[in-house]
């Protein structure tokens, strides 16, 4: 009996060291069945002083590797030491159905082959409110205008903390999307849980119309459970959700839209942006800057604003200033562009209204927004380079009678008598004498030798246009630049405003052009620079006369020397 006993102590002494033999290396799956495109963890554990990390290249063929970690474990027990390194290896099956996984040698020892079943996913890996995450899209309008925009919502909810997740980007063939503003994240209540709520929001603009449809968008993340012991592997498990699709019927232009750019928009304005005066002088500039905006659109999708030039004033349209906004639900394009109005005689000015037609998507119907027309009186400035009237004198007899018009050439009727010849020949004399008349003032116009000498075809030079849209706009580099552009194609030795100065044989555009110089480079005030500009040099350049032949005159030695 005592034999016994002592046999049966001995055996249970060696058992551990079996144990530990047999122990040496193994694995083990966290669980050992789940659903396609879920992830399951591995783990290899082996005692110290055996090979190495194992190799894993052998499970690539049927899973995704996301990731190794590893972790090293030292224990004492009655002042014997041992350690034990164990790995953890995250995968993602391939493929649905029964996976073996194969055994790992480390010197003598080795893990034993382990069997996953992996079941095929839900279809299409929907989920709905109750679930642990779900998609929600929304999209309005349903049947929306072919180019109108329509308002897309993404909303993922989920109610497990989240390591990490991709959600779609939504695409469509035959339309354009652009994402509107950031992501709003909220909490909200469905039913008896409690969600997090990631919310998008995008503008789909259909390009063309009939069906079109918005693919449904997929959610792809990892779940990480706290109470995991083993949780130094902190990628957690797979979790998809997918949201519905959209199919949204795109209607055309509507038929008695014309041949007008088409304009949908949920709402359109157009402005004046700046305070127009009530009355200007001649000349003198003054801005008129409009702003188009609408709701819902672009501002590739606006038309170009445009101002005609009316009776009695020339317009520099500015290059338009556009740009496309929004407020994380609509989009809001706009353009802004300036005209410079220079009033060219005196009188009443009136700025032409703008009209834009658009379709309104609220209420579907054609709508109009109009600028309306502006007036502006004109007065002669002092110096205009307008003629006055003539002034009348009375004669005797009471009847206005101009200064500076012709006498009236009486013609007797054929059946006046003999007196007829005479009064012919008077009327030829007069005539003469007129012409002679008008022939004597116009040679008196013309510039003396040495005078100066007005720019042809000032009117229409190519620089004009240039130099006076750059001083309406109060801009003095552009103007100064414009300015000698202008002059060189008349004097190509003029390089800058000094020597065009020097070539100026008029006192008022050489003041001019000293104001602007000392505006640029010696910091002096400005106000009013821009319209003493304009009326200096609006008739073009007084260049000084050639004055070569009377010096050649003079250098003749004299007819009778001394």
């Amino acid at each position: 009996m005592k034999r016994g006993l002592e046999a049966l102590l001995l055996l249970f002494a060696l058992l551990p060291m079996a144990v530990s033999a047999a122990g040496g290396a193994r694995a083990w799956l966290d669980r050992d069945s789940m659903q396609l495109g879920e992830t399951v963890t591995l783990n290899v554990e082996v005692e110290d002083g055996m090979a190495g990390e194992p190799d894993f290249s052998a499970l690539l063929d049927k899973f995704t590797s996301l990731g190794t970690q590893s972790s090293r474990q030292i224990s004492m027990v009655n002042g014997s030491t041992s350690a034990k390194t164990l790995w953890a290896i995250g995968l993602e099956p391939k493929q649905a159905g029964a996976i073996t996984i194969p055994a790992f040698t480390f010197g003598s020892a080795s893990t034993e082959p382990l069997t996953l079943t992996v079941l095929p996913g839900a279809a299409g890996g929907t989920a709905a409110p109750g679930d642990n995450v779900f998609v929600e899209v929304a999209a309005d309008p349903l049947s929306p205008y072919v180019q109108q925009q329509v308002r897309y919502t993404v909303k993922l909810y989920f109610a497990v903390n989240l390591s990490e997740g991709t959600l779609d980007e939504p695409a469509a063939s035959g339309a354009v999307v652009q994402k509107l503003g950031r992501d709003k994240q909220y909490v909200a209540t469905l039913g008896e849980r409690r969600y997090q709520v990631l919310e998008r929001n995008y503008a789909v603009t259909p390009e063309q119309s009939g069906s079109l449809n918005l693919p449904m968008l997929r959610f792809r993340g990892n779940a990480v459970d706290n109470s995991d012991p083993t949780g130094f592997f902190r990628r957690g498990r797979t979790v998809n959700a997918s949201s519905k699709s959209i199919d949204l019927n795109v209607r055309p232009k509507p038929a008695s839209w014309g041949s007008a750019p088409w304009i949908p928009a949920a709402s359109l304005s157009i402005s004046d942006e700046t305070e127009l005066p009530d009355e200007v002088k001649v000349g003198d500039p003054l801005t008129r800057t409009i702003k188009l905006r609408a709701q819902g659109l672009g501002f590739e999708q606006l038309p170009e604003l445009e101002l005609k030039a009316p009776p009695g004033a020339e317009i520099y349209p500015d290059k338009p200033d556009t740009r496309t906004r929004d407020d994380g639900t609509w989009l809001y394009g706009e353009r802004t562009r300036k005209f410079a109005i220079v009033p060219t005689r005196p009188g009443k000015l009136i700025l032409p209204e703008v009209e834009i037609q658009w379709w309104n998507t609220a209420l579907d119907k054609l709508e109009k927004s109009v600028l309306p027309a502006r007036e502006i009186n004109v007065v002669a400035g002092s110096a205009t380079g307008i003629l006055p009237s003539a002034p009348s004198v009375s004669t005797e007899d009471g009847a206005d009678v101009k200064r500076g018009t012709d006498a009236p050439i009486i013609y007797p009727s054929a059946n006046g008598g003999p007196d007829v010849r005479f009064w012919r020949i008077l009327a030829l004399v007069l005539g003469a004498f007129w012409l002679i008349t008008l022939a004597m003032w116009w040679r008196a116009r013309q510039p003396r030798a040495g005078g100066m000498v007005k720019s042809p075809a000032a009117a229409s030079a190519p620089g004009r246009s240039a130099f006076l849209r750059a001083s309406a706009m109060g801009d003095l580099v552009g103007a100064e630049r414009a300015l000698v552009s202008w002059a060189r194609t008349e004097r190509a030795a003029v390089r800058n405003i000094g020597e065009l100065k020097a070539s100026l044989d008029d006192d008022c555009q050489s003041t001019v052009l000293e104001e602007l110089q000392r505006a640029r480079y010696a910091g002096a005030a400005t106000d009013g620079l821009s319209t003493r500009l304009v009326t200096a040099f609006r008739g073009g350049f007084s260049w000084k006369g050639n004055t070569a032949a009377s010096e050649e005159t003079a250098a003749l030695p004299p007819l009778y020397p001394d």
